[in-house]
């Protein structure tokens, strides 16, 4: 593989970021960075309790400071938290330093992901995680499309399927879906 740049993976909660993630820097032998993680420790405590004291704005300050962390070094693998794209900042980032893989799947395949997961996401607080899930695609897809180098549809797949598809298409360095294809 002769593609120097990082891979980061972008996509909403649930998508497969942190698993596909993990995997993908196993067998690439390279670091996984996963933008919450650097987050919370950067603060000493958790998203959930950033977002609940000090409100989604400061946490997306953080989130911008661990992603340009993220991708000042060699090549690495980066999970993203799923609002990454929201600014302009990072969606520059992303294109300039790394390969972009956006992970999707219909959204009852992830809330049953994350129900599974039984993880807190604060931003999926709430009666309907389902119509919640629904208003973040509907925010995020164009963002999602204007960076990413492949789309991913991951219902179905496993974890290894996604993984094979990301490293086939890093390995030729096509940075763009040919006419908007979903793998």
């Amino acid at each position: 593989m002769l593609n120097p740049r990082s891979i980061a993976l972008i996509g909403l909660s649930g998508a497969g970021k942190s698993s596909v993630g993990r995997l993908l820097a196993e067998r690439l032998g390279w670091p996984l960075r996963d933008t919450d993680t650097l987050v919370a420790q950067a603060a000493g405590r958790g998203v959930p309790q950033i977002f609940a004291e000090d409100g989604e704005a400061h946490f997306r300050d953080l989130e911008a400071a661990a992603l340009r962390a993220a991708l000042s070094g060699g090549p690495c693998v980066v999970a993203t938290g799923g609002g990454i794209v929201l600014r302009a900042e990072n969606r520059a980032l992303l294109r300039e330093r790394a390969f972009v893989a956006w992970l999707d799947a219909p959204t009852g395949a992830l809330v049953d992901r994350l129900r599974a997961h039984d993880q807190a996401r604060p931003l999926l607080q709430g009666d309907d995680p389902a119509a919640r899930l629904e208003s973040l695609r509907a925010g995020r897809a164009a963002l999602y499309s204007e960076v990413c180098d492949m789309r991913v549809a991951t219902d179905g797949l496993t974890t290894d399927q996604v993984c094979d598809a990301v490293l086939r298409r890093y390995a030729t360095g096509e940075t763009r879906e040919p006419s908007g294809e979903t793998l």
